[in-house]
C-alpha cells in the first residue's frame, strides 16, 4: 500500500518538475510578488527585516513572539469577535464580545486602545471590560457623528498609522504587551 501512496505522489510531482524545466523562456518570472501569503506572517517578515537591518537592534530585548501574540489578538478582534453598537449622545458604543481567547483578545484590546487614543485629537474613548468582552465609548464632536457611524468598530480601531510604529516597538521590546 505505502508503494501505490508513493507511486500516487511521484506522478503528479515529476509532472510539475517536467513543466517547470520545459517552460519556454518568455515564462520566466520577471517579478517576485512582494505579499508573503498570510498579513500576520507579512507583518512579521517586515518587522524582522528592519531589526536585521538596524545594527542598533538590542536583540537581548527583541520579542518577536509578543508581536505574534498581539496579531493573534488583533485577528481575534477583527474577524472573530461579535459587535453591537448602540449610540449615545455625542458618539457611539461598541459591545463587543467573544468566548474564550476572543473575550481575552477583545478586553486587552479595548482597554489598551481606549488608553493609547484617549486625548488624541477631539475623539474622547473609555474601554470597559464586560464579562463577555469589553465596550468601547466613543464620543466625538457633532461634525463627525457621521464619520464615527461610517467607521464602525473596526474603523475606529484601525484608524490612524499608530500601529506600524507600535508594532516595532512590540518587537523591539519597548513596548508594553496588552495585558
Amino acid at each position: 500500500m505505502f508503494a501505490m501512496k508513493r507511486q500516487s505522489l511521484l506522478l503528479p510531482a515529476t509532472l510539475v518538475l517536467a513543466l517547470l524545466v520545459s517552460a519556454p523562456a518568455q515564462a520566466e518570472i520577471h517579478q517576485m510578488p512582494s505579499q508573503s501569503g498570510q498579513s500576520a506572517f507579512a507583518a512579521i517578515q517586515e518587522i524582522a527585516g528592519i531589526l536585521e537591518a538596524d545594527p542598533a537592534t538590542d536583540w537581548g530585548n527583541v520579542n518577536v513572539e509578543g508581536l505574534r501574540q498581539h496579531l493573534i489578538d488583533m485577528d481575534n478582534v477583527t474577524l472573530h469577535a461579535q459587535v453591537k453598537r448602540e449610540p449615545t449622545p455625542g458618539g457611539m458604543k461598541f459591545i463587543v464580545s467573544g468566548d474564550g481567547l476572543v473575550k481575552e483578545s477583545v478586553q486587552r484590546m479595548i482597554m489598551a486602545h481606549a488608553a493609547t487614543m484617549n486625548g488624541v485629537g477631539v475623539w474622547a474613548f473609555t474601554g470597559t471590560e464586560t464579562n463577555s468582552g469589553a465596550i468601547l465609548t466613543v464620543a466625538v464632536p457633532a461634525a463627525d457623528t457621521e464619520r464615527l457611524a461610517g467607521l464602525g468598530f473596526i474603523g475606529v480601531m484601525a484608524e490612524g498609522m499608530h500601529h506600524q510604529t507600535h508594532h516595532l516597538m512590540i518587537a523591539r521590546g519597548d513596548a508594553h504587551i496588552h495585558k
